[in-house]
């Protein structure tokens, strides 16, 4: 059984457990939407280095958990991880209305290893843990705006009933081929720094391997359950495969940027005023366009 707590961690809780950070050519064509592909010349353009991918502004990325309305059974801690369907719209709107465009990790990943240009006002909009609400209110409310998402599967929970509800494979499979990103969270939200040498099987390999079963394409990319991870072991994602890793909140580590990407929360008692000044405070974005 999922333990509550796997489910509902604060924001308090994951800043104070977070991973901590230890001590080019220009691209061939420009990206105009939200799904373009990025073409890079790989043959001449060559990957940044650490301290390059550093320096390059980052990008919004935003983090939902359950959207749904709060219930009497709902922890306090709970309810950052809990944002209603109403309001999850009216944040949605929001992004819309003030010009942001959505792009997906493949895009994030060509701009900060390759300079790839981005849409203006780029921002990312990340699912944990598979939800059901997540396809039903979601993935609707994203078409509704041309937004594509990037959702994180705890595999253990694909097709589960009860007082939660998770999505099944056949909504993964339908969220993948309308052109979202469908990316690991471990098979049931084990903290990445207590993994033992058995883990990175039952918790990284797997669950990768069944994801491609249900999707027909490759998972590339990986989210710290509680946004917690460990520098000594951020290697090994490389080794099964991940080309970018997510954390939360907390500084990005410098030998490893690609796996410990930064994302915010929006927290359920945001307004769309609170979470589009929340953007700005926390990636100290000064300009509307990204530059390479």
């Amino acid at each position: 059984m999922i333990k509550s707590a796997l489910l509902y961690a604060s924001v308090s809780s994951l800043l104070l457990t977070s991973c901590q950070p230890s001590k080019a050519s220009k691209e061939k064509v420009a990206v105009t939407n939200a799904t373009a592909t990025v073409k890079i010349d790989s043959a001449n353009t060559k990957p940044a280095d650490n301290k390059t991918i550093m320096a390059r502004r980052e990008v919004p990325v935003l983090c939902y958990h359950q959207i749904r309305n709060n219930i009497a059974s709902d922890s306090k801690r709970a309810h950052d991880d809990i944002i209603a369907p109403d309001k999850f719209r009216e944040h949605m709107k929001m992004l819309a209305d003030s010009g942001y465009h959505s792009i997906l990790p493949d895009q994030l990943y060509n701009y900060l290893v390759y300079g790839a240009r981005l849409p203006e006002k780029p921002i990312m909009i990340t699912f944990d843990d598979t939800d059901e609400d997540q396809f039903t209110v979601g993935n609707a409310t994203l078409k509704k705006y041309g937004f594509k998402g990037v959702y994180f599967i705890m595999t253990v929970s694909i097709g589960r009933k009860g007082r939660i509800n998770y999505m099944t494979k056949e909504q993964i499979k339908q969220l993948s081929d309308e052109g979202n990103t469908i990316a690991s969270h471990t098979y049931d939200h084990k903290n990445f720094a207590q993994f033992t040498d058995g883990d990175w099987k039952t918790q990284i390999d797997e669950p990768t391997k069944k994801l491609e079963e249900i999707t027909g394409k490759k998972v590339a990319y990986f989210a710290f359950p509680y946004g917690v991870c460990k520098s000594s072991t951020l290697h090994k994602l490389k080794e099964y495969g991940f080309k970018a890793a997510f954390i939360l909140s907390t500084a990005r580590d410098e030998n490893y940027p690609l796996y410990t990407i930064r994302r915010i929360i929006d927290p359920g008692r945001y307004t769309a005023k609170n979470l589009y000044y929340s953007i700005n405070k926390s990636f100290n974005k000064t300009k509307s366009k990204q530059s390479g």
